[in-house]
């Protein structure tokens, strides 16, 4: 790989290597198939496509009649005839749980069955509507429904005893200590930028110096798809990022890294792992029973975002969502504190006036005891 190209570039250039070794293990006529999804794909996404397609002719080569036997790469694209809607069930019920030839063992949930009948989905819609295939058995395949997964996301005081902990390390380990004066400041503005912005972590381990713009207090990122944007941050972000600048601008990088903005301790470009693990490596510290990861951060940015202007659009601007239907799913429709907060917005009836209010009390009237001409004989 060569790392003096960007480094989404390199990305891409590694995801497609790993692509053309799976292509190699499935069936000729897929190469059609990738090549032909690949404007509107990521190469993560065609890769995990490859996985679950090579599952799949597996079984068929192990189980169906027609494909029993032969040699997946013999296969041609006409055998997809052969493939049957109740074929389609069966092997939806063989990836609940399955052993792999290297005798591992994989179970499969309603999410992971999802994903594996999309990817077949896709490919015979693909062919289809290319004419290729007559049928299209997978379109009468229901996906599985998936119940609703609530938002977890941070607190303000969570994020403030996190962010506190990161400059502090006072929780951590004797051994992790020993190591923290020389990350926090990286930490720190790593932290307060996913938690400040709602970038993935892939877009925020690809910044390079020139994607940092403190003048106009914005990152330049690059998004899935190969779509590009600029995100703004706050003066409290900008604070982190530039105290951890001053610093940067003392390393000396290894060969091919000197534009990656943010290093890991080896001096070279930090990657998408060493992040989720300093983010646990924190989260141990706070007094919270969430389970906090790198995308919980940008949950919590996104939701605090809508919370604050109530406006859908700008969201999923911001985060990067192609459809605000993803947007509106994963924070309009389980947004619990708008709920909450607009809950005496509709009134049932308007509170009448008190008509007694502002009289003076009446003097309490006199009992019979006191009555002088109320007297009885004892």
């Amino acid at each position: 790989m060569a790392v003096n190209r960007p480094y989404h570039e390199q990305i891409d250039i590694r995801n497609t290597k790993k692509l053309r070794e799976l292509e190699a293990t499935l069936p000729p006529f897929l190469f059609y198939f990738f090549r032909g999804i690949e404007p509107n794909t990521s190469s993560r996404t065609r890769i995990a496509y490859a996985y679950d397609l090579r599952v799949f002719f597996d079984y068929l080569v192990e189980n169906h009649p027609f494909f029993k036997g032969k040699d997946v790469r013999s296969l041609e694209v006409s055998s997809l005839e052969n493939v049957k809607p109740i074929d389609l069930e069966a092997y939806m019920d063989y990836l609940k749980y399955y052993t792999s030839e290297d005798g591992e063992e994989h179970i499969n949930h309603a999410r992971g069955l999802m994903r594996k009948i999309s990817a077949i989905k896709t490919m015979y819609n693909y062919f289809y509507q290319k004419e290729m295939v007559e049928s299209n058995p997978a379109a009468r395949i229901p996906l599985p429904k998936i119940p609703q997964k609530e938002i977890i996301r941070l607190d303000i005081d969570e994020v403030a005893e996190l962010l506190d902990q990161v400059e502090s390390g006072e929780k951590l380990s004797e051994k992790q200590q020993a190591f923290h004066e020389k990350t926090k400041n990286r930490d720190l503005a790593m932290l307060s930028l996913l938690l400040g912005t709602g970038i993935r972590v892939s877009e925020c381990v690809g910044l390079d110096i020139k994607d940092v713009d403190f003048q106009n207090m914005g990152v330049h990122v690059h998004r899935k798809g190969g779509k590009e944007a600029i995100v703004y941050f706050s003066d409290e972000v900008a604070d982190a990022l530039e105290v951890y600048y001053d610093e940067r601008k003392t390393l000396v990088p290894r060969a091919g890294y000197e534009d990656a903005f943010f290093l890991s301790l080896q001096m070279r470009r930090i990657n998408v792992r060493s992040v989720e693990n300093l983010v646990k490596k924190y989260a141990m510290t706070v007094t919270t029973l969430k389970k906090i990861t790198p995308h919980k951060l940008r949950s919590t940015y996104g939701t605090s975002l809508y919370q604050e202007t109530n406006d859908i659009y700008l969201v999923a601007s911001v985060l990067g969502h192609s459809d605000v239907n993803t947007t509106k799913k994963h924070y309009a429709a389980t947004n619990d504190y708008m709920l909450r907060s607009q809950r005496n917005a509709v009134k049932l009836r308007e509170k009448l006036p008190d008509k007694d209010a502002g009289k003076e009390p009446e003097p309490e009237a006199a009992s019979k005891k006191d009555d002088p001409d109320n007297k009885t004989d004892e």
